[in-house]
């Protein structure tokens, strides 16, 4: 129906053109679909050699790029809200941005990074948000795994997104499950890797990739990891030099010295946890803020997000845009992250202050970034193994959502000079 309209469209877009000057994209409650707002950004960026303005803490991290038919005809055809404006309305909008007491910056949006996931090529028996809001939104994604990643291929991609894997080599800790055809066939996946590239299990071989992202990071990559992505990643680095997976995933028992031998130096975000070896609990350690330590229900579990500077904090601002401040929160295998565990470099973006532990987290490891978010899916509280995955059509607006997306303009961005 949407294209029967097009002609229309045209018409009064060539009148509009012959005064317009720029399109603006409202994410405050103006807008109709925030999710699909990202996805035109990121398509903009891949099909013209333009810049996009993205207007932190301008009515709730707004967009505006300069008019073509093409553009509005999408704009209409994805159902995102948004306003024809001349230049002197853009010229006013950017002077109030600059305003030196006024909490507002605009980025430069200038190239469409290369995302990759890093994925299982079998089934899951789980959907992920990332790739979920992804397709939703149009933006374009390859799917990577350790053959991958052990040929160095990361080096052709500009985002990274960790599925929701066990790094550690003990299968997500899903004994339990060991009778059921996902699992037999994950494993036999992760053992046929790493019997390919020399390793005796497959708890070696996830370190390797592990280290694999570290050196991608540190090169100057940019890392995204959700749900046990975040601590098992962790865990693993820190105990390289040690073994922490019992008899029933790595055919070997564990180090009893293990703890003593962890390496928090290694790690990006977490240090002084505790692992837990015990094969048939599913932490992996003292990170996650488990749920009889929370004291949270579906009906008070929320997390705040926090405000920067965007004239001085410009990345932490760029990935705490939303139109909302208090979010909901969601469950996952890792929920959250305590505080006490977190290196005190790492910038905390969100948290649940009264169960004291943060939601997301954020920081640089060599040239790159890295941010982790606690839980599975932001539209669903406690999603289960073999579930319906989420509808995003029915969640246009989700600010637990638009953090992924935030994530994935983030290496956009152009880089300014550092004030002095």
């Amino acid at each position: 129906m949407k294209r029967c309209i097009l002609p229309l469209i045209i018409f009064f877009g060539l009148v509009q053109g012959a005064w317009a000057s720029k399109v603006f994209i409202p994410m405050d409650e103006a807008q109709k679909n925030h999710l699909k707002a990202y996805g035109l950004a990121y398509w903009v960026l891949r099909s013209y050699d333009t810049e996009i303005d993205w207007l932190l803490n301008y009515r709730g991290g707004s967009f505006m790029l300069d008019w073509s038919q093409r553009v509005v005809n999408e704009l209409v055809i994805r159902g995102i809200s948004y306003e024809v404006i001349s230049d002197a309305q853009s010229a006013g909008i950017l002077n109030e941005v600059a305003q030196p007491d006024a909490n507002m910056d605009n980025v430069k949006l200038h190239k469409a990074p290369k995302v990759a996931v890093y994925s299982p090529k079998t089934k899951q028996p789980w959907d992920d948000a990332v790739t979920l809001v992804m397709t939703y939104a149009e933006i374009p994604y390859d799917i990577v795994y350790d053959d991958d990643l052990m040929q160095g291929k990361l080096a052709e991609y500009d985002w990274l997104h960790l599925h929701h894997e066990d790094f550690t080599g003990q299968y997500g800790k899903f004994f339990h499950f060991r009778d059921y055809p996902w699992y037999r066939a994950q494993k036999r996946e992760a053992e046929d890797i790493a019997a390919k590239w020399g390793f005796s299990k497959v708890s070696k071989l996830k370190l390797a990739v592990a280290k694999k992202v570290q050196e991608y990071v540190a090169g100057g990559g940019y890392m995204f990891a959700m749900c046990n992505a975040t601590d098992t990643y962790d865990v693993a680095l820190a105990a390289q030099n040690t073994d922490i997976a019992d008899v029933l995933y790595d055919g070997d028992g564990t180090d009893p010295a293990a703890q003593k031998k962890l390496d928090f130096t290694q790690t990006f975000a977490f240090q002084n946890f505790q692992v837990v070896t015990n094969p048939y609990e599913i932490e992996f350690s003292t990170v996650d803020s488990q749920p009889n330590d929370r004291g949270l229900t579906e009906a008070n579990d929320y997390f705040t997000l926090f405000q920067f500077s965007a004239k001085w904090d410009p990345v932490p601002t760029m990935l705490t845009q939303n139109h909302q401040q208090l979010i909901k929160g969601f469950m996952g295998q890792t929920t959250a992250f305590k505080k006490q565990y977190i290196k005190p470099e790492v910038i905390v973006l969100a948290e649940n202050r009264a169960a004291g532990e943060a939601r997301y987290i954020h920081s640089t490891f060599g040239k790159g970034f890295f941010t982790f978010y606690g839980g599975h899916d932001p539209e669903d509280y406690r999603h289960e193994i073999n579930e319906e995955p989420t509808d995003l059509n029915l969640h246009p607006n989700s600010a637990g959502y638009r953090l992924i997306l935030n994530n994935i303009l983030f290496p956009a961005a152009k880089k300014k000079k550092l004030k002095t």
